[in-house]
């Protein structure tokens, strides 16, 4: 049976971005086809300049993925969020695509898809579990069945969290680990199964 994967992302440094690549090759790994999708800046061009590398590296990412739209959302079994922490919640860039989505909200179609969340963060207590855990809530609104990691595979006691892979930057970033990028492939591996487990059911 074939399994739709969305993974609908923001990235500023390629953080989160390596996250959402990892995710993408672990649930490939499990036969999905898989959409991986960038949320599209909502500040004006000129706050963007006054960070260091924003605009290259947004350029270079708009390139690389599409925009997320309602239809990739409707076409996917399960849906992976991925953001940056921005004060311990998720960022604009990726809400505002969430709040988009009301319209396949009201018609009730993403009621029983599977749903998961990753995030990066600058610091090591900068947020990550709290970022992770503020997807759950629209999530839940959406109507997708939430997939944790829990302790699911040993990985989980070295990095990332029960509720979601993460990756500590630092300032200035640096790419994840690879432990923190192969938890995000044990992630992508979970929400595929979980995903492919509740389209049969249905």
């Amino acid at each position: 049976m074939s399994v739709n994967i969305l993974i609908a992302f923001y990235s500023r440094s390629g953080s989160t971005e390596a996250l959402a690549n990892a995710l993408a090759d672990g649930a490939r790994a499990q036969g999905a086809e898989v959409r991986l999708r960038r949320s599209r800046e909502v500040v004006a061009p000129e706050i963007i300049a006054t960070v260091p590398g924003w605009a290259e590296n947004a350029e270079r990412m708009n390139k690389a993925y599409e925009a997320p739209t309602e239809a990739d959302a409707a076409w996917a079994d399960g849906i992976a969020f991925g953001t940056p922490t921005r004060f311990g919640s998720v960022c604009s860039e990726l809400k505002a695509y969430i709040d988009s989505l009301g319209g396949l909200w009201y018609q009730g179609k993403l009621n029983g898809k599977a749903g998961t969340a990753f995030t990066s963060t600058a610091s090591a207590h900068g947020g990550n579990e709290g970022t992770t855990l503020s997807l759950y809530a629209p999530m839940a609104h959406l109507g997708l069945i939430i997939v944790p990691l829990g302790y699911t595979d040993p990985l989980l006691y070295q990095a990332g969290t029960p509720y979601g892979a993460s990756a500590v930057s630092g300032n200035p970033p640096t790419l994840p680990t690879p432990i923190e990028l192969d938890v995000a492939r044990v992630q992508g591996r979970r929400l595929t199964t979980v995903a492919a487990a509740l389209k049969l059911a249905n």
